[in-house]
């Protein structure tokens, strides 16, 4: 056992980790963030993506002890006292919201995206999803999604 400190969602946890475990294990496991899904284990999907230390990760691939001191977001932070973030926003307006499965990873990609590139174009919005994969097939609507809430977090232009 080995205790490591990291910082998800804004908050400080101190937690107790076996030396193999995962980044994923501790988020769902220790933390109860749910929102993290576990998809194919394997880092192929992006079903368990979150964002550490501004960039997206596959948390299933992220050894626990590796993010000691990291920042990590994952998708319960998107929403505040204000309601949900604009980029979720944007997804329900777009009906890209299929089975949900993906859009936690989705979401997130998107956000580390529109962070860095506010005004992405569909490849390059495409590029950022690429490593999400969606069962569903429903990638144009995602994508309408984040050009969309590119616009609204440009001010709607």
């Amino acid at each position: 056992m080995k205790t490591i400190e990291l910082n998800v969602n804004r908050k400080m946890y101190k937690v107790e980790i076996e030396e193999d475990m995962r980044l994923i294990d501790v988020i769902r496991d220790k933390l109860g963030f749910l929102g993290t899904k576990e998809g194919c284990g394997e880092g192929e999907c992006g079903a368990c993506t979150v964002i550490m230390d501004g960039e997206t990760v596959a948390s299933c691939l992220v050894m626990a002890f590796q993010a000691e001191g990291k920042e990590i977001i994952t998708i319960e932070a998107m929403e505040d006292e204000n309601g949900i973030d604009p980029i979720q926003q944007a997804f329900l307006d777009e009906g890209a919201v299929q089975c949900g499965f993906c859009i936690p990873g989705m979401v997130l990609s998107a956000k580390v995206l529109l962070d860095k590139n506010p005004t992405p174009n569909r490849s390059e919005i495409r590029e950022a999803i690429s490593g999400n994969l969606c069962r569903c097939t429903g990638y144009n609507k995602i994508v309408n999604a984040i050009e969309k809430a590119a616009k609204d977090l440009q001010g709607g232009e």
